[in-house]
């Protein structure tokens, strides 16, 4: 019996030691490697907001859906309310991994909680959590990390780790926008906002943000980082009343998965993170020299479901965003806004599906590119790959060029192959100093964006 005893103490023991034991210290340059070969990213904006989908009280409100309850000035116990609605049974895990997978995203970021507090996860930091609030009352990101990981697409969590407008205690925005207010007593409500640092309800200020911050945000980050297994990204947002003893609560968390990586926004300059992140932007050439970059954009206008926001960007253009981001080193996070019930907007989905069967013919020249070493060519855009000392270039033609000659400045390395990407037929180049002819067929292969591979002795 003693001996026996013994053992399990021993083993115990060992079982201690070995969780004890530190990470191994992980390199930025071995952790990003994966985001740079990917490119191309799916943003998830989903939540009790796309109960209302814009209109409160009968009232559409301006702006952003899934600001709605800071737009219209929502009081916290009416805002509470549309959990009662929020129950997506339509919601299938497999389906928007797979709809993602097919789009040519190879990563998604979901908002596990956004600025109205309320999580997708069940929390034992906050009963405002799909588990406790919601007729569902089953946690929403296990069964998307498990398609992930069936799947092989990385996950990664967005969290609003200041601003929380339901959890007292969390920060609010600052800036009072009169736009959309459904209260008619906007004055009583701006008085208020003005001296409660943007609060709008005295129930959110119950607490002080450290409270918050010890008691709901902090932990809620552990349980995201515990709970999902391998979590690639740690998507951090506006870092109202951060402060650097705050940040540094949420770094020692992050020790929890040594190969993630995170952005640019949990508290600015001193916490600058992995890459930054330009929103509903594409910088201009030159503007991320040396940078990691990934820009977060939407295909209509809002981020969360709004109903009546039919300002849909046509597939054209998601496309040609996505190789202009490309072309300039960066990575394109695109969003999708899924409706209560959980089924994703018939127009994102007809939108990705073509997103998707571009990258099926053209995905080379997006992962795992480099930005373009040309200057801004007129007609398209160029990505590039170095492969044993040589240059490969992808040159992405938004313009066919009528006379069928294709004229390429810059390029004065000897071409070893050029081709079509779609069909491998090959194209006649010729090279008159620095500029490079290339002759091509009457009619474009792709309407869109017609891809012809170059290969370059050296390196251009």
């Amino acid at each position: 019996m003693i001996r026996r005893f013994i053992c399990l103490l021993s083993a115990s023991c060992i079982l201690y030691t070995a969780k004890a034991q530190p990470s191994p210290a992980v390199s930025k340059e071995q952790r990003m490697e994966w985001w740079r070969e990917a490119r191309f990213g799916m943003f998830i904006h989903w939540g009790v907001y796309a109960v209302p989908a814009g209109t409160y009280k009968g009232q559409k409100i301006n702006r952003i859906g899934e600001w709605i309850m800071n737009r219209g000035k929502i009081p916290v116990a009416d805002y509470q309310q549309f959990a009662r609605e929020f129950n997506p049974v339509q919601y299938d895990a497999d389906a928007w991994v797979r709809l993602a997978k097919e789009a040519g995203m190879k990563y998604i970021v979901i908002t596990a909680k956004h600025h109205d507090g309320f999580a997708l996860f069940d929390s034992k930091a906050s009963k405002w959590d799909i588990a406790d609030a919601t007729p569902y009352g089953k946690d929403l990101l296990k069964p998307l990390a498990e398609a992930c990981r069936k799947y092989g697409v990385k996950l990664g969590f967005y969290y609003s780790h200041a601003q929380d407008w339901n959890n007292p205690g969390g920060a609010a925005a600052r800036k009072v926008a009169s736009e959309g207010w459904a209260n008619p007593d906007s004055a009583r409500i701006d008085a208020y906002t003005a001296a409660n640092k943007g609060h709008w309800d005295p129930a959110q200020t119950t607490k002080t943000m450290a409270q918050y911050i010890d008691e709901v945000a902090v932990p809620q980050v552990r349980e995201l980082l515990s709970n999902y297994g391998d979590v690639a990204v740690l998507w951090w947002d506006t870092p109202t009343d951060m402060t650097d003893t705050f940040a540094e609560k949420f770094n020692e968390v992050l020790k929890l998965q040594p190969n993630i990586i995170t952005n640019d926004r949990l508290k600015r300059p001193n916490f600058a993170g992995d890459y930054t992140t330009p929103e509903q932007r594409i910088p201009k050439v030159g503007e991320m020299d040396g940078k990691d970059w990934e820009t977060c954009m939407t295909m209509n206008g809002s981020w969360g479901y709004k109903s009546y926001d039919n300002n849909w960007k046509p597939a054209t253009t998601l496309i040609q965003n996505l190789i202009d981001i490309a072309s300039k080193g960066g990575n394109y996070l695109l969003n999708i806004g899924p409706k209560a019930d959980g089924s994703i907007p018939a127009e994102s989905i007809e939108r990705l599906k073509q997103v998707g069967e571009w990258m099926k013919v053209n995905g080379e020249a997006i992962y795992g590119t480099a930005g373009s070493p040309l200057k801004p060519l007129a007609w398209g855009r160029c990505t590039r790959k170095e492969e044993n000392g040589n240059t490969v270039l992808y040159l992405s033609v938004f313009e066919w060029p009528a006379n069928g000659k294709l004229e390429v400045p810059g390029i004065s390395k000897k071409v070893s192959s050029a081709k079509l990407l779609a069909t491998g037929k090959s194209v006649k180049t010729n090279t008159k100093g620095d500029l490079l002819t290339i002759t091509l067929p009457e009619k474009a292969v792709d309407p869109v964006a017609s891809v012809i591979k170059i290969e370059l002795k050296g390196k251009l």
